[in-house]
């Protein structure tokens, strides 16, 4: 999400203010910083950057420093506080609003911000994207109403909203003319999408994914992130839908119905198995992966053990996993931490490493397959390499001409190195797309 905001930034300042992307800080009249909350080290980063931008501005105070996304709605005018070179604050809601907020500084030389909640105001003022990359996010719906107690994105995002489903196809249409082949469907709850059509019916994410297939030059759809409350079985059935990949990013938090409980995640262990057994009868062979937080207050070891054995039980071919982290003014920031540091890094390092064996255990199971493959550019270790993903969302590398970008092709898994897979592509097979 973040990405596909700083892509919008670049979308705004390009249309609005006929500006362009610098790589050069010695270049740039404003220095944009999209920012994150969702775990302390992210925030504490912000603050670090602006450290380094505040010697900037005292040798070039014409230079203008923007903060937006969530770290700003979080923390508001406070970041002008202990940040005071900063000129504008702006919320991931309100990024349609930078070109004006810009005007205002010039014209007045006062901080401006704003950190509202309109609702989807701001996807009828971007523009449309001229991205011409394989593979492009769109955003169906922002913010939760989910309201876990470690998490700080209903207080940052607001409260859940859908785009409505014409303006979905629309960007979409406009993408797949610009020779994208492939569409991540994005929201921090993206299957609680909810809107109408063009007949005033309801649709859900499996119905836009199915009307998303239908477009001409679309050939893969990846939707994230899920909530294990909203994964109903209609969803479930779209994996029928050869154009869905071939993975599911379903995070459960915990293995422990206790800890659960605790998080008011609103859904048991049994009922996560559940839907990922029913996706397994459709696709056996899916790779999926979930979200882990290590050492919540209360978890005690029995409940650890829990995720350790949901993990083994599942055969999870990756996950992300962190050490709980309290953030401002959500209800588990209060509750006493009763768990010593040494005892979650211990944790955090098992979950981890048996995480790490079983994803390499699942592309170890990889090789000698032929993999349908979207390349989507240049590697970055092997000048003679490009790479691309496979339907499972598992990056390949492999020796190609570069006039292969763009294109989905056959390749066969050699071998797995450390942990990247390596593959020949096969020419005679020809270009599947």
């Amino acid at each position: 999400m973040n990405e596909y905001d700083s892509d919008k930034l670049t979308d705004v300042l390009v249309s609005n203010l006929n500006m362009k992307q610098t790589t050069k800080i010695s270049d740039a009249d404003i220095l944009l910083l999209n920012t994150c909350s969702i775990r302390e080290k992210a925030q504490e980063k912000v603050f670090h950057q602006l450290g380094r931008w505040k010697k900037l501005k005292k040798k070039r105070p014409e230079i203008m420093i923007a903060v937006g996304g969530c770290v700003a709605s979080q923390e508001g005018k406070n970041i002008r506080t202990r940040a005071p070179e900063v000129d504008i604050i702006f919320g991931p809601q309100t990024i349609h609003r930078l070109p004006k907020m810009i005007r205002d500084v010039y014209s007045n030389s006062k901080t401006s911000v704003d950190i509202s909640f309109p609702a989807i105001e701001k996807f009828d003022y971007l523009p449309s994207s001229k991205s011409q990359s394989p593979s492009a996010y769109v955003s169906i719906m922002e913010g939760c109403s989910k309201y876990c107690t470690f998490c700080v994105v209903p207080y940052t995002r607001g409260d859940e909203v859908s785009r409505s489903f014409d303006s979905i196809l629309y960007e979409v249409k406009n993408l797949a003319t610009n020779g994208t082949k492939e569409i991540i469907l994005l929201g921090q709850n993206v299957n609680s999408y909810s809107s109408k059509n063009f007949n005033g019916e309801n649709v859900k994410l499996s119905d836009l994914i199915r009307y998303i297939s239908l477009i001409p030059g679309i050939d893969r759809i990846r939707y994230t992130t899920s909530h294990p409350i909203d994964f109903q079985d209609d969803l479930i059935e779209e994996y029928h839908n050869p154009i869905l990949a071939n993975n599911v990013h379903l995070p459960i938090q915990s293995g422990s119905d206790f800890i659960l409980s605790k998080m008011k995640r609103k859904h048991t262990v049994l009922e996560y198995k559940n839907i990922i057994k029913k996706i397994r009868e459709i696709r056996p062979d899916i790779n999926v992966s979930s979200d882990f937080i290590v050492g919540y207050p209360g978890e005690s070891d029995e409940d650890f053990n829990h995720t350790l054995n949901l993990v083994k039980n599942l055969e999870f071919s990756d996950a992300y996993s962190f050490i709980y982290s309290p953030r401002p003014g959500t209800p588990a920031s209060i509750e006493h931490d009763d768990i010593g540091q040494d005892i979650k890094i211990d944790r955090l390092k098992k979950l981890q490493d048996l995480i790490k064996l079983q994803a390499r255990r699942f592309s170890k199971n990889m090789i000698g397959t032929i993999q349908k493959v979207l390349v989507e550019g240049l590697s970055v270790k092997r000048s003679n390499e490009i790479f691309g993903r496979a339907d499972n969302n598992k990056i390949i590398n492999f020796i190609g001409d570069r006039n292969l970008i763009g294109k989905f092709v056959n390749v066969r898994v050699d071998e797995l190195r450390i942990n990247t897979l390596h593959g020949t592509y096969l020419e005679r097979d020809g270009i599947s797309k």
